[in-house]
């Protein structure tokens, strides 16, 4: 069967690849085509596009680039109609694949969406959309199966979290070898996941890095995105206790000691690693003044959204300086914390299920078209 899937950032990149390796063992003869990264490459398929030519953050940013992103619906359109696949695999990126599935549904194309849109976090009325463009719905967080069958009478499968696969399926890292071979010294580790787009990573890491001298003991490691290049991370690396590590933030986390991680997946993975964190976001004054007034939840990262309380301290906006920095990693670098909050990260995963979500995924998605 033929299977086209959208996955519009470095997460989806992640758990596409998981969902694409999936499938060719569920499906021997599946083809796949895709819009994602490069671990998607590496699975198989043919891509046709890139996520870095389609990741624009925030309200005021997609203003900006809103020509590119209609072109990009107009390219994807055309190269679905010529590819005729049996079913589309839209995983999250909301904003375009809703788009792509209104229209997908109109032509009578099967629609599954696997990792919700965060609607029970902003643009709830999106479910009238779902309800009426998405023919199957595998949701990745608990609450979420509550939400759509309690709340919106839709009903969804809760597979389990894909983050709970990636980490497992992870090689054990020799931390002294892995120190040697990145020319990284002895000192404990403090990871800085900064994002994955430009305008967050300026954003954010030149405020993570304010902090450096006063944690001496410790070398802090920029986790670099695949999306980018080491070019662009340079005029950040000022002093010796600053290195850098492109593309292998898990190995990273399962050596590091502490973490500063930008809102987003991030958040959950770092946790999932049991690394002590903090969680950073800050965007354009205009963007983060439009999302105060239009989401309504209590917290902005997933290890506080499952938890349902603040597990790990976020710094937002203009709280997200540098003596708040200092004053948080000083608390997570603490023994009795760290501690505490490990349990709490113990906690955390025993709701997120057990593994297997790509692989129950791939098996629902194949016998529904069979």
């Amino acid at each position: 069967m033929k299977y086209y899937i959208i996955a519009g950032e470095a997460s989806g990149d992640l758990h596409g690849s998981n969902l694409m390796k999936a499938l060719f063992k569920e499906d021997k003869d599946a083809d796949i085509r895709f819009w994602g990264g490069d671990l998607m490459q590496g699975t198989g398929g043919v891509m046709v596009k890139h996520y870095r030519e389609l990741a624009f953050m925030g309200f005021v940013e997609v203003l900006f680039n809103l020509k590119t992103i209609l072109g990009n619906i107009k390219i994807c359109k055309k190269d679905i109609l010529e590819f005729k696949p049996d079913v589309i695999i839209f995983i999250d990126y909301p904003g375009f694949n809703m788009r792509i599935a209104k229209w997908a549904k109109e032509l009578g194309i099967k629609t599954h969406y696997y990792i919700s849109p965060q609607i029970w976090a902003w643009k709830e009325s999106r479910i009238t959309e779902i309800k009426r463009d998405v023919d199957k719905m595998y949701v990745i967080l608990p609450f979420e199966k509550e939400f759509y069958e309690n709340k919106h009478k839709f009903p969804v499968e809760f597979v389990g979290h894909p983050l709970i696969d990636a980490i497992h399926n992870q090689a054990i890292v020799d931390p002294i070898v892995f120190k040697d071979e990145n020319q990284l010294n002895d000192k404990p580790i403090i990871a800085l996941l900064p994002g994955s787009r430009k305008q967050e990573i300026t954003k954010m890491l030149s405020v993570m890095l304010s902090v450096v001298d006063d944690f001496p003991e410790y070398q802090f490691v920029i986790a670099g995105a695949p999306s980018q290049e080491y070019s662009f991370y340079e005029k950040f690396i000022s002093t010796n206790n600053i290195k850098f590590i492109s593309n292998k933030t898990y190995d990273l986390l399962k050596i590091a000691t502490a973490a500063l991680v930008t809102s987003g997946t991030a958040t959950l993975e770092t946790a999932l690693f049991k690394v002590p964190e903090v969680v950073c976001y800050k965007g354009s004054w205009a963007s983060y003044q439009i999302a105060k007034r239009i989401i309504t939840l209590k917290y902005i990262s997933l290890v506080n959204l499952i938890m349902d309380e603040e597990v790990v301290t976020e710094l937002i906006q203009e709280d997200f300086n540098t003596k708040n920095i200092r004053r948080e990693l000083q608390k997570i670098l603490e023994p009795n914390y760290r501690k505490q909050l490990l349990q709490q990260y113990d906690l955390l995963e025993k709701k997120l299920g057990g593994i297997g979500a790509s692989e129950k995924t791939a098996a629902l998605i194949v016998a529904d078209l069979k």
